[in-house]
């Protein structure tokens, strides 16, 4: 082989490895980007689950106030029914 030739073949593959490298570094940054996009679906997903949660505790604890209220109210008509039924004996 002559000089121009093993120059030739040296060139080629220099070449080929260029687009190698380039394909690859395209592929894992595309890569990159489609499991950034998943984490934050993912993320969003996540949040709306946790709004939904806090909400729905919050009206867990609204109505548990309610409960406690209405049971008080009847435990003070019974006190004062209790307390009629012993003035009538």
């Amino acid at each position: 082989m002559d000089e121009h030739a093993l120059l030739e073949v040296v060139g080629v593959i220099g070449l080929f490895a260029l687009v190698i490298s380039v394909i690859v570094v395209s592929l894992v940054q595309v890569g990159a980007t489609v499991r950034a996009r998943a984490a934050l679906a993912r993320e969003q997903e996540y949040r709306k689950l946790a709004e939904v949660g806090a909400q729905t505790q919050q009206n867990i604890e609204a109505r548990l106030d309610e409960t406690v209220q209405r049971l008080a109210a009847m435990e003070e008509r019974l006190k004062a029914m209790e307390k009629i039924l012993q003035t009538v004996e």
